[in-house]
């Protein structure tokens, strides 16, 4: 949100993504010329497409763009995530307890509270992935409010790399807790009629399969969309009368981006949280199923 002194034009790239690419551009240049263009070369040969990597992508391989800048804040968010964390926990106290520590509390008793309530209580046990999950897309999306970062969540990858990241833990759930084929009869939907079930069971399973196969794609679009359009509105906004807008535009409109940044977090989070509670069940659930099946084989055991 903070701007660097730039006329107009292109976003501006920060300075420490200069700096990165100064000292470790070269070595990961000569690495995506040796191993990545021609495996782009080989791909867009077999799919028939009469392209190069640096037209398809709109990016030129050279030292100083070896190394994107979503990829280094993406790094950095990483970074700080841990550092928040740390810096918030301080010397845990139960007498005395910091600020800090408060605040961590009550951030971790509002993403406790909403998967116990999306999930159940037994969604406790997947806090720790959806926490990270909240933390990293919260600091991400903040970081363009702070001079010399841009939000790595203001780029497709990065938002799509996050959307894979949940569709994979939330089927890995899924086959854990129910196994492979468990997991994929639920895509078929209830039980129905032999005859109806003919017809609307394929049709019914084709839908769902294809709805969560484009999850990571729905994921990611919302977040960078909406995490984009702030970043260039911002941006262009900021450059209509410099250099006076270039500085008071991005002070006037940071309630609105924070708020924009907690909304996307908790939307993320949120459909996260209920994905999992699609494919999750309370383990008392298989108890009680299991408890029913012994009791049939018993009497049936004792009828025969």
């Amino acid at each position: 949100m903070f701007l660097f002194a730039s006329g107009g034009g292109e976003h501006p790239v920060p300075l420490i993504v200069k700096f990165v690419n100064h000292y470790l551009g070269e070595p990961v240049y000569r690495f995506q010329m040796a191993y990545t263009r021609p495996t782009w070369v080989w791909i867009f040969e077999k799919l028939g497409v009469d392209s190069t990597p640096e037209q398809a992508f709109g990016v030129p391989y050279s030292p100083e763009t070896a190394i994107p800048w979503y990829t280094v804040m993406f790094v950095i968010a990483c970074l700080l995530s841990v550092a928040t964390i740390w810096v918030l926990k301080g010397k845990l106290s139960e007498d005395d307890p910091s600020k800090g520590q408060l605040t961590l509390e009550a951030g971790f008793l509002a993403v406790k509270d909403l998967i116990v309530t999306v999930v159940g209580e037994h969604g406790y046990k997947y806090f720790p992935v959806v926490a990270t999950f909240a933390v990293l897309v919260l600091v991400s999306n903040l970081m363009g409010q702070f001079p010399l970062f841009m939000s790595p969540t203001a780029h497709v990858n990065v938002t799509f790399a996050l959307g894979i990241a949940s569709f994979v833990y939330y089927n890995s759930v899924g086959i854990r807790e129910n196994g492979l084929i468990n997991h994929l009869a639920h895509f078929a939907g209830p039980k129905l009629p032999l005859i109806m079930a003919v017809i609307m069971t394929p049709l019914i399973f084709t839908i769902e399969l294809v709805s969560n196969m484009i999850r990571p794609m729905t994921l990611g679009l919302r977040l960078f969309a909406n995490m984009f359009a702030d970043e260039q509105i911002a941006y262009q906004a900021a450059h209509i009368f410099e250099p006076f807008s270039q500085y008071l535009f991005p002070i006037l409109v940071m309630p609105l981006a924070v708020f924009v940044a907690f909304v996307q977090t908790l939307v993320f989070t949120l459909l996260s949280m209920i994905y999992i509670s699609e494919v999750s069940h309370p383990h008392d659930e298989h108890e009680e199923h299991a408890e029913i099946v012994a009791v049939a084989e018993d009497a049936a055991a004792e009828s025969a």
